[in-house]
Parts: structure tokens; C-alpha cells; sequence
């Protein structure tokens, strides 16, 4: 069985052996790489391709959310968890702006942790309870208007495609609850995806949060 590949990046290195000793004693989880600012973080991203980024808002040279901005838009296919101290809206806000796709506090418990990288891993996303309130509140407040101009251009079949893939249904799943063939369920889903510039389910998910059609899990 192959592992999930991580990446630590952190300036603080007490709590990256942390990390490190935690994330190894999975038996499906292996740290191959570690950085104590943000740019060595995007550098040795984009040459060992880890499948998960455990990213720290805070470090010198470049900050989590420019590096996680800069790595999604070269590395589209790595996973970024951020893990912060801050609780604030606009750090959380950079963060799903930049393409993070998990935002867990530091004073998480392990098993979270493990939690988070598992979800993130697989292409969901992960938002600490903690923060899930201020990430959903924040980001519908910030795309309403911009989320309205592009939701009505949307038919109501191309919605309700959307709201089940954000919910993680697969194409045949969908096929079947709406009485559609596949290759119909597939066609509403390039034209949703084309019309809202989504490239990914994360990015549907994160249009479905801004969009109030999601409840975060807490």
C-alpha cells in the first residue's frame, strides 16, 4: 500500500518533529520533506510533488497563504493544510483565497489532525469547527456579489448537479437520483464548472460554502 506523501513546513522546529513523530506512526502516512519558511516550502514542493502540504500561516520570507498561492498555481494536484495560531477572518480568508483546502488551529487535538489530512488527501475539504463558522461567514460575505452574477447564469439542472457533486456524490450516484445517463450528468458538469471557472471539487465545494448550500461538518 502506498503511502500518503507530507510535507512540513513550519519555522518553528520543535513543533515539526512533532509533526513529524505523529504523522510517521500512521501506517499509511510518511513525512518526506520538511521547510522552515514559506518560500523553501514552495520550492521543495515543486520538486518532490508531496500529496499533502502541511502549511504554516506564519513564516519568514514568504508567508503560508503566498506560498499555498504560488504552489496551487504550479502544482494544482498538491493538497495544502493549513495549520495556524490565528483565528482571524482575514488570515482565513487569504487562505481560501490562495486554494487551501484544509484550515485547522494549532491547539487541535492529533487525532484532528490526522482527520484533517485524511479528508484533505482524499480531495475533500476541512475546516477546523473552531474556524467554520468565520471561513463560511467571511468568504459568503466577500463573493455574494460576484456569487450571484455567476449563479444566474446557471440552468436549475446545472445547480442541482453542483450541489451533489459539493456533497461528494459521484457521477453515476447523481445519475441515478436525478434520472439522467452519466454522460448527461457529465455534460452539466463541464458547463457549471466552465461557467464558474471551478477546476476542481474543491473548488465546487468552496462555490457551493459561498453559495450557503453546504453546512460545515463540526
Amino acid at each position: 500500500m502506498s503511502k500518503l506523501r507530507m510535507l512540513l513546513a513550519d519555522d518553528h522546529e520543535v513543533l515539526r518533529e512533532g509533526l513529524k513523530l505523529l504523522i510517521n506512526s500512521q501506517p499509511d502516512m510518511e513525512v518526506i520533506a520538511e521547510a522552515s519558511d514559506g518560500m523553501s516550502a514552495w520550492q521543495q514542493a515543486k520538486e518532490c510533488r508531496p500529496d499533502v502540504v502541511i502549511m504554516d500561516v506564519s513564516m519568514p520570507r514568504m508567508d503560508g497563504a503566498k506560498a499555498t498561492e504560488r504552489l496551487k498555481r504550479e502544482c494544482p494536484e498538491v493538497k495544502v493544510l493549513a495549520l495556524t495560531a490565528h483565528e482571524d477572518k482575514g488570515y482565513i480568508s487569504r487562505l481560501v483565497r490562495a486554494g487551501a483546502s484544509g484550515y485547522l488551529l494549532k491547539v487541535a487535538a492529533a487525532s484532528e489532525l490526522i482527520k484533517a489530512i485524511r479528508v484533505v488527501a482524499a480531495g475533500g475539504i476541512y475546516l477546523d469547527p473552531a474556524l467554520a463558522d468565520k471561513v463560511v461567514n467571511n468568504y459568503m460575505r466577500q463573493q455574494s456579489l460576484k456569487g450571484e452574477a455567476q449563479h444566474g447564469t446557471l440552468t436549475a439542472r446545472e445547480e442541482e448537479v453542483l450541489r451533489l457533486v459539493a456533497r461528494g456524490y459521484v457521477n453515476k450516484e447523481i445519475a441515478a437520483r436525478l434520472n439522467l445517463s452519466v454522460k448527461t450528468v457529465e455534460a452539466h458538469k463541464s458547463n457549471f464548472m466552465e461557467k464558474l471557472d471551478l477546476h476542481s471539487r474543491a473548488d465546487t465545494v468552496r462555490y457551493a460554502l459561498s453559495q450557503g448550500w453546504l453546512l460545515p461538518e463540526g
